[in-house]
C-alpha cells in the first residue's frame, strides 16, 4: 500500500491550492482519510477527515475555506484549500485509516500515512 500526497506549493495570502492524495495497492477498503499538517516547530494536527460513505469534518480554523472531498473508485482523496493565510504554512500529510490489504489471500488491516507535501503561504 502506498499513499502518494501531491499539490503542495508557494501561493500568496487569499490564494487557493487542491492537495490530492492517492492511494495504490491492493486495497480492499479503506475507512476513513484525513489530512494533518505539522507547521514549522509544532506537533502534527488534524485539519479534515473524510469517511467512505462521506462524511467529513474540519478543525475549526479551516472550516468554511477547505473542502475535503473523495473519489471512492480512484481512492483519492482532495483537500481543496481556499482564502489561504500564512498560519496554514505547514508540511501537509494524508493519513488513511484502517486500510484493509491482500497480500496474497492474507488479509491485513493498518493504518497508512503518506508523505508531505509542503504547502507555504507568503504575505
Amino acid at each position: 500500500v502506498q499513499l502518494q500526497a501531491s499539490g503542495g506549493g508557494l501561493v500568496q495570502v487569499g490564494g487557493s491550492l487542491r492537495l490530492s492524495c492517492a492511494a495504490s495497492g491492493s486495497i480492499v477498503s479503506i475507512d476513513s482519510v484525513g489530512w494533518y499538517r505539522q507547521p514549522p516547530g509544532k506537533e502534527r494536527e488534524l485539519v479534515a477527515t473524510i469517511t467512505t460513505g462521506g462524511s467529513a469534518n474540519y478543525v475549526d480554523n479551516v472550516k468554511g475555506r477547505f473542502t475535503i472531498s473523495a473519489d471512492n473508485a480512484k481512492n483519492t482523496v482532495d483537500l481543496q484549500m481556499n482564502s489561504l493565510k500564512p498560519e496554514d504554512t505547514s508540511v501537509y500529510y494524508c493519513k488513511a485509516d484502517r486500510v484493509t490489504y491482500s497480500i496474497g489471500s492474507a488479509l491485513y488491516t493498518t493504518n497508512w500515512w503518506g508523505q508531505g507535501t509542503q504547502v507555504t503561504v507568503s504575505s
